[in-house]
């Protein structure tokens, strides 16, 4: 009996030793790719810089020709793109596991349009920029979510019901920012549909400040119950049993997610399906193995520089990158609609 107990256990230490060893090895390639893709960023474009030269500008040093071309024009592009990617893919993949379901993504429940209105409103009607027009779309973004998620409550916030309800609020959500368009001034509308469409053209290294402290505060809020939130993905009365505080765990998800789409989408815009697709390309590569946070955040990161670098150089014209992941996006939500209708189950 003692040999098959302590067998079992060593099955059971050793499986555990297999999915932790798979998701350090995908996390190692998601970083190798993530690596690239902003190596490519800062290398090839209208025209080509060596590695080295690159190196030597991220150091310090004067290089003719590429100080210029990699240091004010392409490094920050780079960068908030990258910054901006993993706080969509974090923030998007949190609400999915929450709510158990792959349409239950920021941009499609109406979050993203929220915390977008607040910053047209702020431009066109509150005269703010910089700062105050991100704090402001935390807030108003926080409002949107708890609206949403208040609306759908009856006996637990099912999955479904908030995606209906994020979805009609979205629409009115929507129609409100037309009309603003409609009565900004011309420079005030230029700069609020910059927001709209997703972009990083204007991006400023200056602007990675406080984006890398939204990671670190609300992604590391995230990341310190990643456990719960995983827990989350077995139900609610599971997670219970297991001693998760799933009231507290919510809160916790709803208020970060938000955190890092407001800050995300006041320095570049809503950046479509983004949020959406990191988690579940996550979820096929990492499946049973481990947390999917990381990987969702490497993989926005990826999705966002590549699709800059797509959207800039690779198309016969040249596109905001909320174009490129939005063309990306919508065919992967219809072909899930349709996967979903044909076994018959629900959102």
């Amino acid at each position: 009996m003692k040999n098959n107990v302590n067998a079992t256990l060593s099955r059971i230490k050793y499986g555990r030793k297999q999915r932790s060893s798979r998701w350090n090895c995908l996390i190692v390639i998601l970083c190798l790719l993530v690596m690239a893709a902003f190596s490519i960023t800062l290398s090839l474009g209208q025209s080509f810089t060596s590695p080295t030269e690159v190196l030597k500008v991220l150091l310090g040093e004067n290089v003719p020709g590429a100080s210029f071309v990699v240091g004010h024009l392409r490094l920050p592009r780079a960068v908030i793109s990258l910054l901006v990617g993993m706080s969509f893919g974090m923030a998007g993949v949190a609400f999915q596991i929450m709510l158990r379901n792959p349409l239950a993504s920021p941009d499609i429940i109406g979050v993203s349009s929220g915390t977008t209105a607040a910053a047209v409103f702020a431009i066109i009607v509150l005269n703010m920029d910089g700062a105050s027009v991100a704090f402001f779309s935390i807030v108003m973004g926080l409002l949107v979510a708890i609206s949403i998620y208040a609306l759908s409550y009856r006996n637990g916030a099912a999955g479904t019901r908030l995606i209906l309800i994020g979805i009609g609020v979205s629409a009115m959500i929507e129609s409100g920012i037309v009309y603003l368009l409609s009565q900004a001034p011309a420079w005030d509308r230029q700069e609020a549909l910059r927001w709209l469409s997703g972009s990083v053209n204007s991006a400023q290294l200056h602007q990675a400040l406080p984006l890398l402290i939204s990671l670190l505060l609300f992604g590391g809020l995230l990341l310190s119950r990643t456990r719960d939130i995983e827990a989350l993905r077995m139900g609610d009365d599971t997670a219970q049993s297991l001693g998760v505080r799933v009231g507290v765990t919510r809160i916790i998800v709803i208020t970060s997610s938000v955190g890092l789409i407001a800050v995300g989408a006041s320095i570049t815009g809503p950046i479509a399906f983004v949020a959406f697709l990191s988690g579940p390309i996550a979820m096929r590569l990492i499946q049973n193995n481990g947390s999917l946070i990381i990987p969702s955040g490497l993989i926005g990161a990826c999705l966002v520089m590549m699709g800059d670098y797509i959207g800039q150089f690779l198309l016969t014209s040249r596109y905001p990158v909320g174009v490129v992941t939005g063309a990306l996006g919508a065919p992967y939500l219809i072909y899930l609609i349709i996967r979903v209708n044909r076994k018959g189950g629900s959102l």
